[in-house]
């Protein structure tokens, strides 16, 4: 494998991210509940999240594969929407894109970066806590008696 380009994306990628995100979310499909909200996403409303944040574009050999969106918040830089083609898991594409993401927070001032994951795929949550990624709080979606997601954080140094 080639070495992994990452860069801003732009509105010209809407539909190139919008195909990553489907691609790399089709195994929760049927798995997650509430279905996760990337199943709707289009070339739009990627743009339309381009308006609060940005996205990152991981590319090998000209071709994108992954993608990852970021914005600030009150206090901390959000990350989500991280997505890797699944025949290209396991060459540290997701990681690379989660260290640009944080090195960007550094630059801008933060020294935390939040992220949700579903309580129902704890080796997704596993995988963060390994990045340093702590619990920080539950969260239950409407109509939900229990808690569905939690936000981890990781402090900067």
């Amino acid at each position: 494998m080639n070495e992994i380009h990452l860069r801003q994306a732009d509105a010209q990628d809407a539909e190139t991210i919008a195909q990553i995100l489907h691609a790399a979310f089709a195994e929760y499909r049927d798995v997650l509940n509430p279905p996760s909200g990337v199943h709707k996403e289009s070339a739009d409303t990627v743009r339309a999240k381009m308006q609060s944040g940005h996205w990152l574009l991981a590319e090998c050999d000209g071709r994108a594969v992954g993608c990852v969106f970021y914005e600030p918040r009150d206090g901390f830089m959000y990350l989500g929407r991280l997505g890797v083609l699944p025949h290209m898991r396991g060459r540290r594409i997701a990681s690379a894109l989660m260290d640009q993401v944080e090195a960007r927070a550094r630059a801008a001032g933060f020294s935390r970066v939040r992220l949700g994951v579903r309580v129902v795929l704890p080796a997704m949550r596993a995988a963060y806590e390994r990045r340093g990624y702590a619990f920080v709080e539950a969260h239950t979606h409407e109509g939900f008696d229990a808690p569905t997601y939690v936000m981890l954080e990781k402090q900067l140094v």
